[in-house]
């Protein structure tokens, strides 16, 4: 293809050429226009590239793609034949030859000839004619080879088709003779068959008679060997539980036997450390009564009641609390010079108590220091708790609480009342059980009255005796005494008292107590485990106000309220004083709030007095006559407690 002389179209013109035109053209056009052009004889032939190339196209056959083949199937001669005849058709039909592309159209538009000096473009058409014509034969060299080796691979499929439909035809005529053959045996068998028949029908009608009576016999023995089975199954069952109960006798038998050695081991153990958890009881209760000694029999506590929202102007400036000392307290005053007008001096009042309580201590905080006190009432020692003071200071409130009351804001006495009954159901569990008996009075100018009586019956009259000649516990004639087995019952009588309860307004005290309220819990204990029963009284009184009559201001009834009630706190006073002096007469019977609790305060009880104190500076003289006397109490020593107990 590459010496093929160019066609007439492409001869070289002889004109003149430019010398730039000729410094421009490649080597491979300086070949071609080098190369010897044949003289042209006559008109020139005009020859269109397209045309050469649809001349070139439809002389050479398409040949059709190969058709993939299906597996070789086993097949008759008739479907052989129709399937050769179709393998031709196919083929016939891909050979024909098909109608390729046009070349490329010259570079040139159609029907503009190029002139005869541009010898560049005549010569880059026939490279691109060339460039065409050499790709077009590639693609029909692949193509020969790709058909011809179609053609081999069906050449091969066809001879070994051909091989197995020859092999097929000999195995259909070996079956066709196998089958004649079979077929005359048939026939003879059908003859032997029909005689067979009639002897068969006679046999079955005989066998049917026999089948029914084996079917009866049968289904007689499968029953009775049901039944056997059953039954020797039930017996193997019984075998079975019997050995397992055996089993388990025996060894609920050994579990038995083990399980009595322990119980008389545990029972020992129980009585090992029950005789331990009693002496281990014993102990506590007697280095907590030790403790209370240590602390002493009569102990004494101040507190200083908050200033009210409607006290802020008042200065509470002359109570100092030494952060050195916790259990001491400064009064200070800035007295007048007896000149008159020269600056007077400080004078300062100090006073030491077992514990003092600032106006920020909470009800909480109070109760936290008696707790190990009201337990000493449940272990069988005689408690007395009183609140001492002027009025309005605060005695009431540290008692009972408020009118409503919350677990905040309540008092000593539901505070005791509760971890009474909470200890109690603690010692259950040691073999101890409690009654508690509560009653609820109060002494109004040296007359008992029943705070648990709504409408008190005048007609009664409440005495203070003894219960026997042989004791000195002492009761109340015709008073209410409640048997109390909850927290709430007690709350229940202490709302009762309180509404019941003797208040007036005075010029100290909008709401002054003009009592002495007394509260008593009875607590009577039992031990059957270890034989012992104990007995005690916890006494809680809050008392009624002191208060100078100067200051008070009081006429007619308030008169002698206040009277009768500085009377029995100066009983209460001499009582005590007595009983640090150990004189040989004692006098309770000089007022009746001692009388009823002389059994509280005598050398077997334990007694705590809370001296409550104003923080206004214009009761600076109440606080301080309080607190001297305060002071006397907390100097004295009655002796040590003794529990009672049988």
């Amino acid at each position: 293809m590459d010496n093929q002389k160019p066609p007439p179209s492409m001869k070289m013109s002889r004109l003149p050429v430019p010398p730039s035109r000729k410094r421009a053209l490649s080597d491979e056009n300086q070949e071609l226009a080098a190369a010897p052009v044949k003289p042209q004889l006559g008109k020139r032939l005009k020859v269109s590239p397209v045309r050469v190339a649809a001349s070139i196209a439809t002389s050479r056959p398409r040949v059709a793609p190969a058709v993939a083949l299906p597996k070789p199937q086993v097949i008759g001669r008739q479907s052989l034949q129709v399937m050769q005849t179709r393998n031709r058709m196919n083929t016939t039909a891909s050979t024909k030859p098909k109608v390729t592309a046009a070349a490329p159209a010259a570079t040139s538009a159609p029907g503009k000839k190029r002139a005869a000096w541009d010898l560049k473009g005549q010569v880059t058409d026939m490279k691109d004619k060339v460039s065409y014509y050499k790709g077009q034969v590639q693609s029909l060299s692949e193509e020969k080879a790709r058909l011809q080796s179609t053609t081999g691979q069906l050449q091969a499929q066809m001879q070994d088709l051909s091989q197995r439909n020859e092999d097929l035809s000999q195995q259909n005529e070996d079956l066709s003779r196998q089958l004649h053959s079979m077929e005359t045996k048939l026939l003879s068998e059908q003859r032997k068959l029909l005689d067979s028949e009639r002897e068969v029908q006679r046999l079955t009608a005989l066998s049917q008679k026999q089948e029914s009576e084996l079917v009866a016999e049968k289904s007689l023995v499968q029953e009775l060997r049901t039944t056997g089975d059953s039954m020797a199954q039930q017996l193997k069952d019984k075998e079975g539980r019997l050995i397992c109960l055996e089993d388990e006798k025996s060894r609920l038998q050994t579990i038995v036997s083990e399980k009595s050695e322990e119980i008389i081991d545990l029972k020992e153990r129980i009585t090992q450390q029950d005789t331990q958890i009693y002496n281990l009881e014993t102990e506590r209760r007697r280095l907590h009564n030790t403790v209370q000694e240590l602390k002493g029999n009569i102990r004494v506590f101040c507190r200083v009641r908050p200033t009210l929202p409607t006290e802020k102007a008042s200065s509470a400036g002359h109570i100092v609390f030494p952060p050195s000392d916790e259990k001491a307290i400064v009064l200070t005053k800035m007295e007048e010079s007896h000149v008159g007008r020269d600056k007077g001096q400080t004078v300062k009042y100090d006073f030491n108590f077992d514990c003092i309580f600032s106006p920020a201590a909470s009800q909480a905080d109070v109760f936290e220091e008696i707790s190990l006190l009201v337990q000493s009432a449940l272990d069988g020692y005689p408690v007395c708790i009183f609140a001492y003071g002027q009025t309005g200071s605060g005695k009431t409130y540290t008692m009972e609480g408020p009118e409503h009351l919350s677990m905040d804001t309540m008092g000593m006495i539901p505070r005791a009342i509760r971890q009474i009954f909470a200890s109690a159901d603690e010692l259950k569990c040691k073999g101890w059980q409690y009654k508690f008996t509560a009653s609820f009075l109060e002494i109004y100018n040296e007359t008992l009255r029943d705070l648990l009586i709504n409408r008190p019956d005048k007609k009664l009259e409440y005495d203070i005796r003894k219960v026997s000649s042989s004791s000195n516990d002492v009761h109340v004639t015709n008073l209410r005494y409640v048997e109390v087995s909850s927290v709430e019952e007690v709350h229940e009588l202490l709302r009762t008292a309180k509404t019941n309860r003797s208040v007036a307004k005075t010029a100290l005290n909008d709401r002054s107590s003009r009592s002495h309220s007394v509260f008593q819990l009875k607590i009577e204990g039992e031990n059957s485990i270890r034989d012992v029963r104990t007995s005690s009284v916890l006494s809680l009184i809050d008392l009624a106000g002191s208060e100078r009559l100067d200051r008070s201001l009081s006429t007619g009834d308030r008169l002698k309220e206040t009277q009768s009630i500085n009377t029995s706190l100066s009983t209460l006073g001499m009582v005590i004083t007595s009983l640090c002096n150990k004189d040989s007469h004692i006098p309770y019977r000089n007022s009746k709030l001692t009388y009823l609790l002389q059994n509280s305060l005598g050398g077997n009880s334990k007694v705590l007095m809370f001296v409550n104190i104003s923080p206004l500076e214009e009761n600076f003289a109440e606080s301080v006559n309080s607190l001297r006397f305060a002071s006397k109490v907390n100097e004295c020593v009655i002796g040590t407690a003794r529990a009672n107990r049988k």
